[in-house]
């Protein structure tokens, strides 16, 4: 079973202590999102030979802004036999945008620091979302990703990117920020001429920096269109087959129709997430 650490929460920003804890109970209960009736017992104990998928923990996936806690608990997470990856969202987008994001060097020297400990093919960059704003417009794009990528280059082998998805709470706070003056609105049309600008320069970007670069859940094939940006999967059965030596079947049908994300169970919840970042799907 592969456990998503996770889509909804910044659960190793915040709630690291929780989540060791159920490490240590061998087990944690999640409430269905759609019916906090329903909830569904985990087990978070290493998969061992002859176990059932959804008996044990073939591997985490870790999502997260700041991975300072992952970095001080890899040794005991990999003594206790728990195989794991760890995908970090860096943006450094305006404060009127991501209120509490860490500080940016901060989570550089620590994407460096864990990747030292445990491989660079482990650590993984997001860039996510990618937001058109009238303070987040081409320019801003293209030299902040571009600092950032030089910054991560030899820390991280791929950086993942997304295009803003227009979700109704994350609209609802744009607009409220539109009214106070702060930001403005741009066209987020992938198929805009200066979208695909910047997913050119950030491209171009990724090789001066020695990266990978793939979407997620897009429904465009950039490569089709000349930018070699190849649709890829987050929770990347392949990767996970490298790390675990395992192999894992099926697309997850519980995610977006374009997600490629092999299947797994994730362990967080909606509106939980201290970050508060305007854009966020997760917060509602």
């Amino acid at each position: 079973m592969i456990v998503s650490v996770s889509r909804r929460c910044d659960i190793p920003r915040f709630q690291f202590e929780w989540f060791m804890e159920k490490i240590n109970m061998g087990f944690v209960d999640v409430a269905n999102p759609f019916n906090a009736a329903q909830i569904k017992r985990v087990p978070l104990v290493p998969a061992r030979e002859g176990m059932r998928y959804e008996e044990g923990v073939d591997a985490f996936v870790f999502w997260t802004r700041d991975p300072g806690r992952i970095l001080a608990n890899a040794d005991e997470l990999s003594e206790r036999g728990f195989p794991f990856y760890v995908m970090v969202s860096l943006t450094g987008y305006p404060d009127a945008l991501e209120p509490n994001q860490p500080l940016v060097p901060q989570v550089i020297e620590s994407i460096k620091e864990l990747a030292q400990k445990i491989g660079s093919e482990r650590v993984i960059w997001r860039y996510d979302p990618v937001i058109l704003t009238s303070i987040t417009d081409e320019k801003f794009h293209y030299w902040n990703f571009k600092g950032l990528a030089q910054n991560l280059s030899g820390s991280v082998k791929r950086v993942i990117i997304s295009i803003f998805d227009e979700y109704k709470g994350a609209m609802k706070r744009l607009s409220a920020l539109e009214k106070e003056g702060k930001i403005v609105m741009r066209n987020n049309d992938v198929n805009d001429d200066n979208f695909l600008g910047i997913l050119l320069n950030l491209y171009e970007c990724t090789i001066d920096a020695g990266m990978e670069i793939q979407s997620c859940a897009e429904k465009i094939d950039y490569q089709s269109i000349g930018i070699k940006i190849k649709q890829g999967a987050c929770i990347d059965a392949e990767l996970i087959e490298k790390i675990c030596g395992i192999k894992i079947d099926g697309k997850d049908k519980n995610q977006r129709q374009h997600c490629l994300c092999c299947k797994s169970v994730d362990i967080g919840a909606y509106n939980t997430c201290a970050s508060h970042c305007v854009y966020c799907y997760a917060w509602r």
